[in-house]
């Protein structure tokens, strides 16, 4: 595993997208984590279970994004 530079010594490179989950009919917001490759998901509706609670489905993933056709980026 890997040591976390501080933030003063390491430059974080982001990008923020918009794309869709067909086999869920769900929109995500991104931010991807360029140098990491990972991406951090948040739908954009949030789905009420049948006890009333938020279901948020936030998704952390490993993500190469030249792979894939997004939406829009913001």
């Amino acid at each position: 595993m890997s040591e976390l530079s501080s933030l003063k010594e390491k430059e974080i490179k982001i990008s923020r997208f918009i794309d869709l989950e067909k086999n869920k009919s769900q929109f995500y917001t991104n931010i991807f984590l360029e140098k990491e490759h990972i991406v951090i998901k948040t739908p954009f509706t949030i789905k009420r279970s049948e006890n009333n609670n938020t279901d948020m489905n936030l998704k952390i993933e490993r993500f190469d994004l030249t792979k894939y056709i997004y939406l829009v980026d913001y």
